[in-house]
Formats: C-alpha cells, structure tokens, sequence
C-alpha cells in the first residue's frame, strides 16, 4: 500500500510529512498486519536485561517529542528511542531545514534539536507508560552557558523512566557539539554522568551516540573512556557532513547531516572499528542505510549486536520491520544459524 502513495508523499515537504506520519500513527493509522516472523525466536535478544523480540529499533529524530511510541512498538520494532530532548523547549534551525534525496535514498536534515522540553515529555511519557523497551535520547540547548549540565538535567529528569539514556554529542546541527569527542571533554562528560548518577542511586544504562566522522585516533581514545566507565552501549553513528562526492540529487550540498544509504559503508568500518576494539565488553548498536535484511545482516557481521533505522523507514514505509525480519530470516537460515547473535563480529573471525 505504501508503494502506491510514496509518489504522493514525496511530493509534500519531507518535514510536513514527517508530523502526517506522526499524527497517522497517533490514530493507529499505520499497522503491522504483514509481519509473519512476530515472535520468532530467531530475532529474540536481551537489551539492558529486558527481552525484545528483534534486535530493530527506531532511531532518535523520528519521535522526537514522546508522541508515538507505542505505536511504533505496534509496527514490529523491538525498541524505540526518543529525542533528542534538550532542558527546554526550543523551535531548531530555520525552515526550510529537512531535504529527501529521492535518487540516493538519503536524507539532510539540519533540525537543530527542535522539541517541547524535558517537562513536556517527562510528563508525557509517566501519562502513558511504554509497552516496550524505551530509550530517551538527551542533548543540550543550543542558547546554554552550560552543555555539561544540561545533560544532567536529562538525565535526572529521565532516568526513572526511561529502559537507557543516550548522550547524545554527535549531531552536526548544533554548533560545536562533536567538541565532546575531545578526550578530556569526553571523559569529564561521562566522569559527571556517572557521578550523577551514583547520587540519584540510578541503575539506568547509559549509551553514547558518536559521529561518523571521527578520525582513526579519537576511535581508541573514545574506547578506552567508554571501557573505563563500563558505559554500557554505543551507537554507531550519527548522521555525516561528509559523503557528498557521489550523490546524485541536487540537494546534495545542502548543509545538515546526511542520512540513509550513503552513510551506510561508513558506518560498517566504524563499527568494526569499535568492535574489534571494545571486544563485546560493551554493545554496539549499528545505525546508518538500514533498510533491508540484507543491510541489518551486514551491520551484525560487522559487529552490532543491534541495529536502528529512520531514514529507511522514509523510504520503505511502516512495514519496514516485518520486510526487514523476512529477509533476514532467509539469509539466517542459508548460514545455519537458529539466532542472529551468532553472526554477530563473524567478518572479524
């Protein structure tokens, strides 16, 4: 069905799409009635100690403000993640800020963290409890004289609440923000947040989102911080400012990061990268061109332990999921395996 009004939908602005796809899902508009493999213990995993039934998740950006994760849990995703929420309320960048790259199956976006504040979603999410595993993505305010602090605010804001936090320090759209990925930064970063959070007496999983766009060094600096506080999960990657050269559309020069299949190789050798560094002492959730099984299979073998899209959704429609586990399965069947954790790091092996 999806297929027949894609050719409609692109023909609307991507980000006046975006809140139709939000208020369609708000009116259990979207289903996930074609899913054969629900429930197949193929896909069944432990996220943070909690049982999921797949390893897909949703990427932060698409719900930006708490708005529709239980139905997103009803379309198939094995989790969700919210945000990214700053302390306060803020509009983002100026319209027009999102661009659909058709041809390359990408988008840019340059949102710039627009969302209704900690408060709103806070009171939001304890109104209308999640019926699956929830991660809460927090970042800073772009007018703040404090960073640091303001990724104490959420995280004393959401830890109660939420399945993981992710520290988010790796979107290209509010200025200066990869600055975290400096070692001394990034280690008085999660210094604070771990000492944070032995005074809130919080068990709650903390993940970090890096930038695809780090250099080979920052890769073994960012390791041994995240070892050291035993951070419990990283995702790989963010959106990228690089990979233009070989796009087609001609929005390819719009500034913003750039999502979707582009980002996809890049983000496999990162992963890798981080792999064979954290040696599973630390999970790694792939992010970037997921929108196949083929894709998420390629992600595990490169070491993901799971695996979130957006943009792939954009492009694919809201029985994304359920495609994603069909092919899947068939790829998981042709190597003899009964779970997909078990390809997991094989190209490393």
């Amino acid at each position: 069905m999806f297929s027949k009004f894609r050719s409609l939908i692109f023909k609307i602005d991507p980000e006046i799409a975006h809140n139709l796809a939000i208020k369609s899902l708000k009116l259990n508009l979207a289903t996930n009635i074609f899913d054969e493999n629900r429930g197949d213990s193929m896909f069944q995993s432990i996220l943070f100690g909690k049982k999921i039934d797949n390893p897909i998740g949703i990427a932060a950006g698409f719900d930006k403000n708490a708005e529709v994760y239980n139905p997103l849990f009803k379309l198939g995703f094995g989790f969700v993640e919210v945000g990214t929420i700053t302390p306060n309320e803020q509009y983002g960048n100026p319209k027009p800020r999102v661009f659909r790259l058709v041809e390359d199956q990408a988008l840019i976006n340059r949102l710039g963290f627009n969302n209704l504040g900690a408060k709103n979603v806070s009171s939001r999410i304890r109104s209308n409890l999640p019926r699956g595993l929830l991660g809460i993505n927090i970042g800073p305010n772009k007018d703040t004289n404090d960073r640091l602090n303001d990724y104490l605010i959420g995280l004393r804001m959401f830890h109660d609440i939420a399945d993981y936090i992710t520290v988010n320090i790796s979107s290209p759209n509010t200025e200066n923000l990869r600055n975290f990925h400096d070692e001394k930064k990034f280690d008085e970063l999660i210094n604070s947040i771990e000492e944070e959070k032995i005074k809130l007496k919080s068990k709650t999983p903390i993940v970090v989102k890096i930038s695809p766009d780090i250099l080979d060094n920052q890769i073994n600096l960012i390791s041994e911080i995240l070892l050291k506080y035993k951070v419990r999960a990283i995702i790989v990657s963010n959106t990228t400012e690089s990979n233009r050269e070989n796009l087609q559309n001609i929005l390819k020069h719009q500034k913003g990061g750039l999502s979707g299949k582009p980002l996809e190789e890049k983000s496999n050798k990162l992963i890798a990268k981080f792999y064979n560094l954290l040696k599973g002492k630390i999970e790694i959730i792939g992010v970037g061109g997921v929108d196949s099984g083929k894709s998420a299979y390629e992600k595990f073998l490169s070491g993901a332990s799971y695996v979130q899209l957006y943009t792939g959704m954009v492009f694919q429609g809201p029985n994304i999921v359920g495609n994603i586990k069909k092919e899947l399965k068939e790829l998981l069947i042709h190597e003899g395996v009964n779970n997909f954790r078990e390809i997991i790091g094989k190209k490393h092996n």
